[in-house]
C-alpha cells in the first residue's frame, strides 16, 4: 500500500525586480515530478546542488507555504485541502530530519525540552507517562537520560543528529523527510547514524525520503531511488534497476562519479560539458539536453515524458 503519492507537483518561486517591485519571473525550484512511496520503504533522492531536492521534501509536508501545482496523497487524502485541525493532527503523522543539526536545534532550550516540546503540545501521552516516554524515546536513538538537561552545544555533530531524529520519532510518525541527515558528519558517525534509522524503520515501520548526495549510503539504505535534475524527476525505479543498469544519460554521469575502492580499477568517468542551466530559465525541450551528447532536434523542441520501460523502472527521455 502507497502511503505517499505525489503526482505532477510543482513548485515555483516568484522573482521580483523593478521600480514598483512586479512578479518579472519564477525560479521553477520543482518542475513536474511524480512518485510513489511504499509503506515501510525508503525512497532516495539523489541530484546536484540545486536541483530541487529540498524543496520537494518540504513542499510534501507543506513547510514552503503553497504548491504552485500538482497533487500530494499522504494515506490517500490530498495533504493541501486538508483544514487546519486535519493538518494539525496529520502533522504527527509526518515529520522532517533537517540537515544541519546545529542551526535547526534551539541553543536556548535543553535538550529534553527540545524533543518533549511537540509531544506536549499535542498531549501525545499523559503528564505522569511524559519523563518516561521521553528517556524510551532518547534510549532508542542512542541518547542518556542524563543529557535532558544539558543543551545542544555541549554534544558532538553526531549526537546532534540523534537529538534531530528523537525530536521527529518522539511525535510517532509514519512517514519522515530525512534532508541530507549524514552530510555534516563524519564518516564513521554517518555509519552509526545510517544503522540508526534503519533499525527504527524496521522496529517502528517507518517510510522515509532519504535526500542525499552520497549515491553509496543512497544504495545502502534506499528501496526505490529518484534522480532529479533541474526540478524534474528524470529517473525513478527500484534500487536495484536503477544501480545495475541506469538509463537516463544524466543518471550515467552521475554515478559514473562514484568511486571505486580499488586502485587498479580504472574508472571510466562521463564529464559532463557546459553549466547548469539556471531554474529561472530552464531550456526548452529536454532539460538536459544543453548538456548531453545524444542530443538530437527533437531533443531541444519537445518536452519527454515518463515512460516505463522496464516494470517499475522509469525514465524521462526521447531516447525509449
Amino acid at each position: 500500500m502507497d502511503i505517499l503519492q505525489v503526482t505532477d507537483l510543482k513548485k515555483y518561486f516568484p522573482i521580483k525586480g523593478g521600480f514598483m517591485n512586479r512578479v518579472v519571473g519564477q525560479v521553477k525550484a520543482v518542475d513536474g515530478v511524480t512518485f510513489r512511496l511504499k509503506k515501510g520503504t525508503t525512497m532516495g533522492l539523489v541530484g546536484e546542488s540545486g536541483c530541487g531536492k529540498t524543496t520537494t521534501g518540504r513542499t510534501i509536508l507543506r513547510l514552503n507555504g503553497g504548491k504552485t501545482g500538482g497533487e500530494v496523497l499522504f494515506n490517500g487524502k490530498e495533504v493541501y485541502d486538508l483544514s487546519d485541525k486535519e493538518l494539525r493532527e496529520a502533522r504527527t503523522k509526518m515529520q522532517i530530519i533537517f540537515q544541519d543539526p546545529f542551526s535547526s536545534l534551539s541553543p536556548r532550550l535543553p535538550v529534553g525540552e527540545i524533543i518533549g516540546e511537540a509531544v506536549k503540545e499535542h498531549h501525545l501521552v499523559p503528564k505522569a507517562e511524559y519523563d518516561d516516554y521521553l528517556d524510551r524515546v532518547m534510549d532508542e536513538c542512542g541518547l542518556q537520560p542524563f543529557h535532558k538537561t544539558r543543551y545542544p552545544h555541549e554534544f558532538s555533530g553526531g549526537q546532534r543528529q540523534r537529538i534531530c531524529i528523537a525530536r521527529a520519532l518522539a511525535l510517532n510518525p509514519e512517514f519522515v523527510v530525512c534532508d541530507e541527515p549524514v552530510s555534516a558528519l563524519d564518516v564513521s558517525i554517518q555509519a552509526q547514524i545510517i544503522n540508526l534509522l534503519k533499525k527504527l524503520q524496521q522496529q517502528r515501520g517507518l517510510s522515509y525520503l532519504f535526500i542525499s548526495h552520497d549515491l553509496s549510503v543512497v544504495e545502502h539504505i534506499s528501496d526505490t531511488v529518484g534522480v532529479m535534475y533541474l526540478g524534474s524527476l528524470v529517473e525513478y525505479g527500484e534500487k536495484k534497476d536503477i544501480f545495475d543498469n541506469p538509463l537516463h544519460p544524466y543518471t550515467k554521469a552521475l554515478f559514473s562519479a562514484i568511486p571505486i575502492p580499488d586502485p587498479k580499477a580504472g574508472m571510466k568517468r562521463i564529464v559532463l560539458e557546459g553549466s547548469i542551466p539556471s531554474p529561472a530559465n530552464p531550456p526548452s525541450g529536454c532539460k538536459f539536453h544543453t548538456r548531453c551528447k545524444y542530443c538530437t532536434e527533437k531533443c531541444k523542441t519537445e518536452t519527454p515524458v515518463q515512460k516505463e520501460v522496464e516494470k517499475g523502472h522509469f525514465v524521462v527521455c526521447h531516447q525509449f
